[in-house]
């Protein structure tokens, strides 16, 4: 039996055998969010070769069950490029999740901000990224599904429903490009200013390599930023992991009005 297959049964054995809807991947300050959902919570320790996501702010569970009506899959965590130097550190998550039966995932981030109109504290609908650091998950990928198309790697009709669930909450939901960095530092004025030259909205540490390998997956894919902070010269901000922890709770309790409405339409 398959890795993917051992650990889809561990989950089915405590959760059930109902795919999710939706899968759902919370990023830094917003761990919290997984205890929504009302169900099973799996710590990462007892889902073999599941990364450890040890960075504070995220929490290592996987829960399961519902949200507002709806089957969900939550990871309350992930692990980064910059904690392992892989960027396919998210798949087998990933992989568990299409096992699962689910084809759907919704991925969130706290990012810094490039745009006036978008200060800490609002969210971002990811229109597109750039993977400025440079690698991609896929590398020493032998299967030739490995030529992944990414035209439409943020899936519209979930942007779509996304932007409809915002307008209905009264939130702002701007689009924006997402430019992944690989940290751990943050970036350089002269970075920022380089970024924004390429059509970068905000600047972040992770989702990329999750969108690419969900899209390997076959899973339809989305994103949303909680914007924590001003890229780094583009205010009087002192940035840091504490300044993003401190204010991700702003833009998550947004956040979570959004994502229930989304379900529930």
């Amino acid at each position: 039996m398959s890795k993917n297959a051992e650990l889809a049964r561990l989950v089915r054995d405590r959760a059930g055998s109902e795919p999710p809807a939706y899968g759902l991947v919370l990023g830094s300050g917003l761990g919290h969010l997984g205890g929504m959902v009302e169900g099973v919570a799996i710590p990462y320790a007892d889902l073999d070769g599941f990364p450890h996501a040890g960075v504070s702010g995220h929490v290592p569970q996987l829960y399961l069950g519902q949200l507002e009506g709806r089957r969900v899959a939550v990871f309350g965590g992930r692990s980064h490029y910059y904690e392992t130097g892989r960027p396919n550190a998210m798949r087998l998550p990933l992989e568990l999740l299409a096992e699962l039966g689910c084809d759907r995932l919704i991925l969130t981030n706290a990012a810094g901000s490039l745009r006036e109109d978008i200060p800490s504290g609002e969210l971002m609908l990811l229109s597109d990224h750039i993977a400025f650091a440079g690698t991609n998950p896929l590398i020493g990928e032998r299967d030739e599904r490995r030529f992944v198309p990414l035209t439409d790697a943020h899936d519209p009709g979930i942007r779509a429903d996304l932007r409809a669930a915002a307008a209905a909450e009264g939130v702002a939901l701007p689009e924006g490009v997402y430019a992944w960095f690989s940290g751990p530092s943050f970036e350089t004025p002269a970075e920022i200013r380089a970024a924004r030259v390429l059509g970068a909205d905000a600047v972040g540490m992770s989702t990329v390599p999750e969108i690419i390998l969900g899209r390997f997956l076959g899973l339809r894919c989305a994103a949303v930023s909680v914007i924590t902070n001003m890229g780094a010269g583009l205010s009087t901000e002192r940035i840091s992991h504490d300044h993003t922890k401190q204010m991700a709770p702003i833009g998550a309790e947004k956040l979570e009005r959004v994502l229930r409405r989304f379900l529930r339409d």
